[in-house]
């Protein structure tokens, strides 16, 4: 019997480019956006934010990649009928607004990402279009 596990988990200098994508992408789109990469214990690996975003942001984006990288789901499939129960049986850790995605890199999850300082579908459109940058599994095939 094993007394240990091994988690894998994203590498900084992966997260530090998925967060540079994210600005990247969102200043090509005329969005100033924050990104926050987490492993798959939550905790945090980077972060990063265009000069200007909306503070609250700050908080949107850590949660929504600790959902994606909890639930192994974008934080958009949270169903509707959980999203009350989940955030309040969360402390608020959760969150089912659009714009988290698991970082599944050869059918294994390394973390979660989470973009936010745009409207929700674009904040999950650029985090897609982050995906595809790092080579990482598409959400669809994520799990």
């Amino acid at each position: 019997m094993s007394v240990y596990t091994t988690i894998p988990t994203i590498t900084y200098a992966t997260a530090a480019e998925a967060v540079r994508h994210t600005l990247d992408i969102g200043a090509e789109q005329g969005l100033k956006l924050c990104a926050t990469v987490v492993d798959p214990a939550l905790g945090l690996v980077a972060y990063g934010r265009a000069d200007g975003m909306t503070p609250h942001s700050v908080e949107t984006s850590r949660r929504k990649a600790q959902t994606a990288a909890s639930t192994r789901k974008s934080s958009a499939a949270v169903p509707a009928e959980l999203a009350t129960a989940m955030e309040n049986g969360t402390g608020g850790l959760l969150t089912r607004i659009p714009g988290g995605v698991p970082l599944v890199f050869d059918g294994v999850l390394v973390g979660g990402l989470g973009v936010a300082g745009g409207p929700p579908a674009e904040d999950a459109k650029v985090a897609a279009a982050v995906l595809e940058a790092l080579g990482a599994a598409p959400v669809g095939d994520a799990g």
